[in-house]
């Protein structure tokens, strides 16, 4: 009993960064909830999840925080976090024009599975096209889920931090789910 009570303290500790070292987090409300949030350039993951804002650790001192949502233009601020506090920030972004058709749905598979477990232990991932971040990436696996896409080839990069990152070229067919493997299935 000892042992599985360690091992699940362990796994937690190691999965779930849920205190900053010194205390200093960034808390971001924003419209949409769900933007990605790139602090000095790196991805750390979604501004909320099921409607509550995330809180993310970060070094004390000046930091670029970055918002972007394939559907809206980017939202860009610098903070200066104070150690021990949580600097909190609140972004409207403008919306982009819609996308024109044919779409074709584009989900990954093999990786992380779209669950409770995939959020609780604290995998990051972002998924990319052609350079530009257009989703999380459990959103990607649960098999109703996926991203509308126009028809088109693209190149697809998948950054997770359980299975590291996949580049792969693509091509999304109109009308059509593309599946696209990758994690422990691609090594």
């Amino acid at each position: 009993m000892r042992l599985k009570l360690f091992s699940v303290v362990a796994l937690t500790a190691l999965t779930l960064p849920l205190f900053a070292a010194d205390g200093t987090y960034v808390r971001i409300r924003s419209s949409p909830r769900g933007a990605g949030v790139f602090v000095d350039g790196k991805y750390v993951g979604p501004a909320g999840r099921f409607t509550v804002p995330e809180k993310y650790a970060i070094e004390p001192g000046s930091h670029e925080i970055t918002l972007k949502d394939p559907r809206y233009e980017d939202f860009t601020l610098k903070v200066d976090a104070k150690a021990g506090q949580t600097t909190k920030v609140g972004a409207k972004m403008k919306k982009k024009e819609e996308p024109k058709g044919p779409f074709g749905r584009l989900r990954l598979k093999g990786g992380e599975s779209e669950s409770f477990w995939s959020v609780a232990t604290g995998d990051i991932g972002a998924v990319y096209l052609n350079g530009m971040f257009v989703a999380h990436v459990d959103e990607l696996n649960d098999i109703g889920g996926g991203l509308l896409v126009p028809a088109g080839t693209y190149e697809l990069k998948v950054q997770s931090q359980i299975y590291g990152e996949f580049t792969r070229q693509v091509t999304i067919e109109a009308g059509k789910v593309n599946r696209v493997v990758y994690g422990k299935q691609e090594r």
